[in-house]
């Protein structure tokens, strides 16, 4: 058996996320069904980490054995011949046979972007949140540093996690206005993220952009003291998996 790493792209909008459903559309799901007309036998996948319905990926991982090998310049070829086209195979290599898509990922970078136009871009809808209102970017900046480091984030999940550690290291959370497109783009890096983290921080940042949350405010959320200083989550379409990076991946 082989055990094959692919890097995926996808548009997210017409899939019900990532993990495979029985009776719904997912990423999972298509590239699986894609494998099956290649291989000739059902393959099971696994992904580096699962996204919502309506979350995109540049840079989603997933792994798979299957029963003979296919050169790496041409199985995405391959694979892209069968999927949909909003879901696009861009790389292909082979992995040593312990590789785990999940279990060896050290750090993962997502991107939530903020459409700041007055009126919607259209060619935004599915891509960013529009939010026309007034922000203070300084006190997002600030706000933003309170997150960097190893903390405990049991306030910034979601109901439904079933992560019994809620401790995660943020290495970086970037916050980037580009003003000739009327964009506000946050860019995280971190050890792992829990279920609806980035998009519950994401939002948290907003509110204190818009003055709603002090500081304070934010420094008790983190330490479980303030529990209704948290969110609200923000829409799953401005959300993007950037990178997943492994040891052996240059940095």
């Amino acid at each position: 058996m082989t055990n094959t790493l692919v890097r995926i792209t996808y548009d997210g909008t017409n899939y019900s996320g990532f993990q495979i459903q029985a009776n719904a559309p997912t990423i999972q799901g298509e590239l699986e069904l894609a494998l099956e007309v290649i291989y000739k036998r059902p393959i099971r996948i696994t992904g580096a980490g699962r996204t919502d319905a309506g979350v995109h990926a540049l840079g989603q991982y997933a792994n798979f054995r299957a029963p003979f090998q296919i050169a790496a310049e041409q199985l995405p070829h391959a694979l892209n011949a069968i999927l949909p086209p909003d879901i696009v195979i861009t790389e292909a290599r082979e992995v040593s046979e312990e590789f785990h898509a999940r279990f060896d990922a050290r750090r993962k970078v997502y991107s939530y972007t903020v459409n700041r136009a007055i009126f919607p871009q259209v060619f935004r809808r599915f891509y960013s949140l529009h939010l026309p209102d007034p922000l203070n970017l300084a006190a997002i900046r600030k706000a933003s540093k309170l997150f960097i480091g190893t903390h405990d984030f049991k306030a910034f999940q979601a109901a439904g996690n079933s992560t019994g550690d809620t401790v995660r290291t943020l290495y970086r959370l970037d916050v980037r206005g580009i003003p000739e497109k009327e964009l506000l783009l946050f860019e995280f890096e971190g050890s792992g993220f829990l279920y609806r983290m980035v998009r519950l921080i994401t939002g948290t940042l907003l509110q204190a952009g818009k003055g709603v949350l002090t500081l304070p405010d934010i420094e008790a959320s983190l330490v479980g003291l303030n529990p209704a200083a948290v969110g609200p989550t923000v829409p799953a379409h401005g959300l993007c998996l950037e990178m997943v990076n492994y040891p052996q991946q240059d940095r």
